[in-house]
């Protein structure tokens, strides 16, 4: 798929399993939405397209910051 297709993808579906190499599977979600369960917000990532690397969002833990 193309970098827009793939977006498209998660877009409408909200949630997205996909393949990123041989038998690894990650979920991809919407950037703004409640798709990642608490305490995961969506992460920037890239993923492999057609036409390059294609920008899209896991759930991932944030990093925890420093107290100042």
């Amino acid at each position: 798929m193309t970098s827009a297709q793939t977006q498209a993808l998660i877009k409408s579906d909200h949630a997205v399993v996909l393949t990123t190499g041989l038998d690894a599977y990650s979920r991809f979600v919407r950037q703004f939405g409640n798709e990642c369960d608490w305490p995961e917000v969506p992460i920037s990532t890239t993923v492999p397209a057609k036409d390059g690397e294609c920008r899209v969002y896991r759930c991932e833990e944030p990093v925890d910051l420093p107290d100042r």
